[in-house]
């Protein structure tokens, strides 16, 4: 192991920044569909040997003398996030005609800018190197502030943070409701990094213990928190459907296809339940699965009246408009909607966190004067933002959390306004992004949230993976992907747990603490210096 990390520290040129892009890209394999926990042991470790030979030439500035580390770890991320993300390009070949040109800039483009985090995070790592232990806290430090920016710069967007290759199944999901995510970050890096010390040998026997008795302690509190007994349903017992359409998303964007596209969403929900089940309660649709604007379609409201029966609710995603004024074209918003069995909208909420590019414009004067628009929106302009988010308050006294979409991705979207919910509700479109690893890791980050707060998620998919989760994570019962149908099951009970979203940021600042202080005594001094 000697051998092989001082071959790798000497690589240099281009071969150093292929094995740093190789390195990335293997990572990848950790995230669903694939969840193989055990290759982040491999590609941390590599990236760990590249930094230790990334010092600069002392004979030049700082900013040069770090340029080196800055490279490495932009090369990882680069890899790391063309072979996460590049299934968004299949979003631009829907309507290829008007969308192909920016093929380039989502496939490529994206990745590039998302990797100069973690070259960032190489750098300050860098700022705090040392030989031995010290180096593992430094990259682990690094690693948590970049996802943390990753997070917040520029609306966010923590899709595929390294912690979830930490989480591939609920068993190993459960150190989330302790941590967080950020800490998850931070402690995974530290502990996929830890087979680097098996090549310097310094710090080696500290090092890997306390890796290890984080897995042995991240694996056993998961299996014992597993182990308690399922949370009893509310009652009176409340059953849900999921109805799965799997509508081609060419189809959804063709008008003519409105009224078919309407009918398979009446068909499902009139369906009788499995073996003489009970009716369901509460129905859901998946994300703009209403082909209309409903408020200007009475005939629309009057058909689900028809199919729904006494004391059923129907929770559709729909686009809602607005009037803004006198002369001023109306508002659309990426809603939901709470219709009753008359046929009358008793409740909606607003989608919050837009996607830019796919919902609007950032700087949408200059853009749209270009020609250019958004590549989601159904409506001129694109979509507006909610001023607030809003709680969904059934007639039945249920009280739902709303995430439209991608919404579910960001931990800092579900703090202590959702501890009054009954459930967590993630309805969303996934049919954008085709058969591709992207609906899988879009629904391991929603089912972290159902972890992290207790909550059982309700989550609608048009093409999938709709699924009821349990506070635990556990799939109560779903739908698999690309699999038209409905779900029935029981909306699972709340699960009582610590859960503290001020306590997990407290917890992952302790994390952070820690890993500054050991990587600050290894490298002898808190006046940080670019090798």
């Amino acid at each position: 192991m000697e051998w092989l990390s001082g071959r790798i520290m000497l690589l240099s040129g281009a071969r150093r920044a292929l094995l740093a892009f190789l390195a990335g890209l293997l990572t990848v394999l950790a995230l669903p569909p694939f969840g193989i926990f055990a290759v982040p042991f491999l590609s941390f470790p590599v990236l760990v040997w590249l930094q230790d030979g990334a010092s600069g030439n002392p004979d030049h500035g700082r900013l040069r003398r770090g340029f080196p580390a800055f490279a490495i770890g932009w090369c990882f991320g680069f890899g790391y996030f063309l072979g996460g993300l590049w299934w968004l390009g299949n979003a631009l070949l829907i309507e290829a005609d008007e969308f192909a040109w920016a093929l380039p800039l989502a496939v490529l483009g994206l990745p590039a800018f998302l990797a100069l985090y973690y070259g960032f995070a190489a750098l300050v790592a860098r700022m705090l190197w040392s030989d031995g232990l010290g180096r593992l806290a430094a990259l682990a430090l690094a690693f948590g502030l970049a996802e943390w920016l990753r997070g917040i710069l520029l609306t966010g967007f923590p899709w595929n943070a390294v912690g979830y290759a930490a989480m591939p199944v609920p068993m190993m999901m459960q150190s989330a409701v302790i941590f967080g995510l950020a800490g998850m970050n931070m402690l995974s890096v530290f502990v996929f990094s830890a087979p680097a010390l098996l090549g310097t040998r310094k710090g080696m026997g500290l090092g890997l213990s306390l890796a290890a008795l984080l897995v042995v302690g991240h694996i056993g509190y998961g299996y014992w928190r597993l182990q308690e007994p399922a949370p009893t349903a509310p009652q009176p017992e409340q059953t849900v459907r999921l109805v799965q359409p799997v509508i081609d998303q060419a189809m959804k964007l063709d008008d003519a296809a409105r009224a078919e596209i309407f009918t398979e969403h009446l068909e499902l929900t009139a369906a009788a339940p499995a073996d003489g089940a009970k009716r369901p309660d509460i129905i859901v649709w998946p994300e703009t699965s209403v082909p209309f604007l409903l408020t200007e379609n009475p005939d629309a409201l009057a058909s689900i009246a028809d199919v729904l029966q006494d004391g059923q609710i129907l929770i559709a995603g729909a686009v809602r408009a607005e009037n803004a004024g006198a002369g001023l074209p109306p508002r659309y918003y990426n809603s939901v909607y709470v219709i009753d069995d008359r046929g009358q909208i008793v409740g909606a909420a607003d989608k919050l966190h837009l996607v830019p590019f796919g919902e609007y414009l950032p700087f949408e004067d200059l853009l749209a004067s270009a020609g250019l628009k958004a590549i989601a929106a159904a409506m001129p302009g694109g979509f507006s933002a909610a001023a607030t988010r809003s709680m969904l308050t059934l007639p039945g006294g249920q009280v739902f959390y709303p995430l439209i979409c991608y919404e579910a991705i960001f931990p800092n979207e579900v703090g202590n306004a959702a501890l009054p919910a009954s459930a967590l509700l993630n309805v969303t479109n996934d049919a954008w992004f085709g058969d591709t690893p992207g609906p899988y890791q879009h629904f391991q980050q929603a089912q972290l949230r159902a972890v992290e707060t207790g909550l059982p998620l309700v989550r609608g998919a048009n093409s999938g993976i709709s699924a009821v989760v349990n506070g635990l994570g556990e799939v109560v019962s779903g739908a698999s992907f690309n699999v038209r149908g409905v779900v029935d099951t029981i909306l699972p009970g709340k699960i009582m747990t610590p859960y503290d979203p001020g306590q997990q940021k407290r917890n992952a600042a302790i994390v952070a603490v820690m890993f500054l202080l050991v990587a600050g005594f290894s490298r002898g001094s808190f006046i940080f210096r670019v090798n």
